[in-house]
């Protein structure tokens, strides 16, 4: 009689790059092997909803392109010629080079890279520990979130909103310049409770008929970078036709009646010539938010991700204070929520290690730093050694002709960490085996939520493959950098880290599974104030001034009151179209490339294309196009869609470089140009010009 084989579940949390950070039950197989992974019900935010990619989590832990021993190129850089080795020789290499780089440059000429790979704090922000006890040159992180995040604390006065499981309170859920269906699949899922249980509308504002959309009962399409121009002419018609509430407005917020006589200009005609949102929908989208009290705005990354991004976040984030929507459950704002966790990170970081007169390098501009521009490299010594973790800036950097170039010096040694054979692991010159999440432990929160939670080891890793901090313990040692994170187990930091936050410890964590720390209703909705030291929310961003991160990209000439600032690259004769970098549904940057479920579905690169704009160039339908700017170019498969508005591109990335004809990846075209006032990337604000490919 054949015995079968008892599945074990196991609790954990998704550590990839999205705000969900989903709590997840894990069938664990035997010490080396998962099966299914499913959302748990036990967290009421996730709810029992998990993407499918990471419900096929399996085939990506378990692939067999996995990276499992270190290995040392042998072939010229770039070839992906690797021999095996030791990790004592691997290591030993690494030091050496790193040590030697300090002797002959300075230690400012070693520059640890990393980044959200894993969202776990021991694995992704460890990294900093070596940076500061050696006084490596510092990693300052603007791929992603700075303008986002300041765009909306600079009215609420920190990043912090209303409890997103109140989505299902709703009448309307507006979600704005984000496509969660794609991106953070648990949004929709509160979302569509609101309509099933109340009744309530969802509404899209977008720069594409997306996923999100499709799944909408309201559909707002703008031209990318004008969200600033479609919320003031929605607040226009809020004040002119009675829809603001001047009670809340008076109590709660710093200035509405500059605010009302600074919108009588920007009326929903204004506003349509430069969104490409018809002026009838301006006015019955804002006519429908002043009548609906439980309006609901869940805002997201994606329009922050230009030049003006940061004025935009603020812009939309005034419309529920100009209808004192904050007042109501269901009612109010969310875009994350980081400041609850007061997680104290000193330990795990090394705070007591910075020496503060070391540089900052700016992440996005990695190829001006690797290519030796002076602003870019701080007045300072060139980079030489690199140790990489946690990313893949060969693919998601932006300006990436120069992110090559950086990357093939000679003079240039690179370390990588990695799960598998990515495009910088490849051009690296040392390249070692990761963990996955389930082989290690962590500590996690929720960007989007508001649960913290431990991620326990689940399993053993395949080969040789070691955790990072594994690897920061060894190279310590090998380059007498001393601290005490160093001697510490990733148990141990989770541990101290928890006490110094006021968190309890990691058994009491433990035993919670996911902690939610949501706070009550009043401090949740701002209603004893909000967090300016003056209780108001502020419709005037004092910008030269943010709440936090380096003062950067000339704040003073930002419009403080909402407003379009029209500082976005703008298209001319030689570059008609704006092209914008939106997310795939199958991969998250670049995780998932390597997984056939998420190639399948995602097919080649593409790019969206107007009917109308292709017919005027004699595109067809399925046909090989280049698209190019003054930074580079990249090939894709042309896709006709009317979901865009005429002389709108939308390439949902990121594809592998290599799957584009020619290598050249989608960044190929993006700018690291500096977005005020924090620093940040504007991947989605981009001139490009669109033809046929040759041949």
């Amino acid at each position: 009689m054949n015995q079968q084989t008892r599945t074990d579940i196991r609790h954990s949390t998704c550590p990839h790059d999205c705000p969900s950070a989903c709590a997840l039950d894990v069938e664990v197989l035997d010490q080396k092997t998962i099966g299914r992974v499913r959302g748990s019900k036990r967290q009421t935010y996730t709810a029992g909803v998990v993407c499918a990619k990471v419900a096929r989590y399996a085939e990506r832990i378990h692939h067999p392109e996995r990276l499992t021993h270190p290995m040392r190129r042998v072939g010229p850089k770039g070839s992906g010629e690797f021999a095996r080795i030791s990790w004592d020789e691997a290591l030993d290499e690494i030091a050496e080079r790193f040590l030697l780089a300090e002797r002959d440059f300075g230690a400012q000429s070693v520059w640890p890279y990393y980044y959200a790979g894993t969202m776990g704090l021991v694995m992704r922000d460890g990294l900093n520990r070596l940076t500061h006890v050696k006084k490596y040159s510092r990693f300052y992180s603007t791929i992603c979130a700075n303008v986002a995040r300041v765009g909306f604390a600079i009215g609420t006065g920190k990043i912090a909103g209303v409890d997103p499981r109140e989505m299902a309170l709703s009448d309307l859920v507006v979600i704005w310049g984000t496509n969660p269906v794609n991106t953070q699949v648990n949004v929709m899922t509160h979302a569509a409770r609101a309509r099933k249980e109340r009744g309530a509308k969802i509404a899209a504002v977008d720069v594409y008929d997306n996923e999100t959309m499709k799944q909408a009962d309201i559909k707002i399409i703008l031209r990318p970078g004008t969200d600033g121009a479609f919320a003031c002419g929605m607040m226009h018609v809020l004040f002119r036709d009675g829809y603001a509430d001047r009670g809340y407005m008076a109590k709660y917020t710093d200035s509405p009646d500059e605010l009302e006589a600074h919108l009588k200009t920007r009326t929903p005609e204004w506003a349509s010539q430069i969104s490409g949102v018809p002026v009838a929908e301006i006015e019955a989208f804002a006519k429908l938010v002043g009548e609906t009290k439980r309006t609901f705005f869940r805002l997201g990354y994606g329009f922050t991700r230009s030049r003006n991004g940061a004025t935009q976040m603020h812009a939309a984030s005034c419309i529920p204070a100009v209808t004192g929507a904050w007042q109501y459950e269901g009612g109010g704002a969310f875009f994350n929520n980081a400041a609850l966790w007061h997680f104290d990170e000193s330990i795990i970081e090394g705070h007591d290690a910075i020496d503060h007169s070391t540089r900052f390098l700016d992440q996005s501009q990695i190829g001006r730093i690797l290519t030796g521009d002076r602003e870019a490299l701080c007045g300072g010594p060139p980079v030489k050694a690199m140790l990489i973790q946690n990313t893949n800036p060969m693919t998601v950097a932006p300006e990436q002709e120069l992110v090559r170039q950086g990357f093939a010096r000679e003079d240039l040694f690179v370390a990588v960490h990695e799960q598998f054979m990515t495009e910088t692991a490849k051009i690296a010159d040392i390249v070692l085996p990761a963990t996955m999440f389930m082989e290690h432990d962590d500590l996690y929160y929720g960007g989007g939520h508001q649960h913290i939670s431990v991620g326990p080891k689940l399993i053993d890793p395949p080969g040789e493959c070691r955790s990072n901090h594994e690897v920061l313990q060894s190279l310590a040692r090998r380059l007498r950098a001393v601290h005490p994170g160093f001697e510490m187990t990733p148990r141990e930091l989770i541990d101290a880290t928890l006490k110094k936050s006021g968190h309890g410890d990691i058994a009491a964590l433990e035993a919670d599974v996911w902690r939610d720390l949501q706070p009550d209703f009043r401090t949740s909705h701002y209603l004893d104030g909000f967090a300016h030291k003056d209780g108001k929310f502020h419709f005037k961003a004092d910008w030269a001034h943010p709440p936090f991160g380096r003062v950067m990209g000339n704040p003073e000439r930002m419009p403080s009151l909402p407003d379009h600032w029209a500082v976005t690259e703008e298209i001319d004769q030689q570059h008609p179209f704006r092209l914008a970098t939106s997310p795939a549904r199958s991969f998250l940057n670049t995780s998932f490339n390597e997984t056939p479920s998420s190639q399948a579905r995602e097919g080649a690169p593409s790019v969206m294309i107007h009917p109308l704009d292709a017919a005027s160039l004699g595109i067809a339908d399925g046909e090989v196009v280049m698209l190019g700017n003054e930074r580079g170019r990249t090939s894709l498969t042309a896709r006709l869609f009317d979901g865009v508005r005429r002389g709108v591109l939308i390439a949902e990335s990121i594809h592998p470089n290599a799957a584009h004809i020619g290598g050249r990846g989608i960044n190929s075209l993006t700018a690291a140009d500096t977005v005020a006032p924090i620093g940040g990337a504007a991947f989605h604000d981009n001139k490009v010009w669109l033809r046929k490919a040759a041949g």
